[in-house]
C-alpha cells in the first residue's frame, strides 16, 4: 500500500511544477539589437520637401542648363515700356566659380554666353586667377547708350551684361577705365574682350562708339545672324 502510494505521489508532481510565467526573466538584450529595434520603430514625419520658387541659389548648373552659373530663377519681369521686360530671367550670383559684384538679372541666352566666355577664355587667359568680376548692370529698361526716345537697348531686354573690371585672386583690380590694353594685365583683358566676338552677339569697349570707354558691353540680340564686334 505504501509503496503504490508513494508511485502516485512521484507521478503527480510535474502537475504543480510553476507555471511558464513563473519563469526566469529574459537577459537585457546588448545595446545593438536595441538600435536595429529602434530602427524599425515608426519614424517621425519626414522634413517637408523644399517648396518651389525657393529664394535660394540654387548650385552651379542648375541654372539656364549651363555647368558653372549659379543663381535662382525669378518670376517674369515686366514693363509699361513697350519693349521692356524679361519672360523667364535668372538672377545670376557668380559664373565657373567667379563671383559678380552685385547680383544681375538677366536672360539665359548672355547668362549661357558669359558663363561660356569666362570659363573657355577670361579665365585660361589669366591663368584661372580672376576672383570676381566687377559689373555695371544688365537689366534696365531704357533707350539704347541711356539717350530718351532712342531704341530700347538689348539691357532692357536683359540680353546685356557690362563688365567694368575684374579683381583677382591676391586682391589686385584691373579696370577697363585704367588698365584697358595697358601693362601685362590691361593686355589681357583687352585680348580676352576681343575673343568674346562670336561668343556674344555684340562687344562693344574703348574705341567703339565713345559710350564704352569705361567697360565692356555685351549682348545676345534676337534679331542679329552675325556678331557686330568693335
Amino acid at each position: 500500500m505504501r509503496a503504490a502510494l508513494l508511485v502516485l505521489v512521484l507521478l503527480s508532481g510535474p502537475a504543480f511544477a510553476a507555471p511558464p510565467e513563473a519563469s526566469p526573466r529574459p537577459m537585457t538584450r546588448p545595446a545593438a539589437a536595441d538600435v536595429v529595434s529602434s530602427g524599425t520603430a515608426p519614424q517621425s514625419s519626414p522634413l517637408p520637401r523644399a517648396r518651389k520658387g525657393s529664394p535660394s541659389p540654387k548650385a552651379s548648373g542648375a541654372i539656364c542648363g549651363a555647368a558653372g552659373l549659379t543663381g535662382r530663377h525669378l518670376a517674369p519681369v515686366t514693363s509699361r515700356q513697350q519693349g521692356c521686360g524679361i519672360a523667364d530671367p535668372v538672377q545670376i550670383v557668380a559664373v565657373q566659380g567667379v563671383k559678380l559684384s552685385l547680383p544681375l538679372t538677366m536672360d539665359c541666352s548672355i547668362a549661357r554666353a558669359l558663363n561660356e566666355w569666362v570659363g573657355t577664355v577670361l579665365q585660361p587667359n589669366f591663368g584661372g586667377q580672376v576672383r570676381r568680376l566687377d559689373v555695371a548692370g544688365a537689366y534696365a529698361c531704357r533707350g539704347r547708350n541711356n539717350i530718351d526716345g532712342a531704341k530700347i537697348s538689348e539691357h532692357g531686354k536683359g540680353r546685356a551684361v557690362d563688365v567694368a573690371g575684374l579683381t583677382m585672386t591676391d586682391g589686385r583690380s584691373i579696370t577697363v577705365a585704367r588698365d584697358w590694353n595697358r601693362g601685362r594685365d590691361g593686355q589681357k583683358m583687352t585680348q580676352s574682350y576681343k575673343a568674346g566676338c562670336g561668343i556674344f552677339g555684340t562687344t562693344l569697349g574703348p574705341g567703339s562708339d565713345g559710350y564704352h570707354e569705361d567697360h565692356m558691353h555685351f549682348d545676345m540680340p534676337s534679331d542679329r545672324r552675325s556678331p557686330y564686334c568693335h
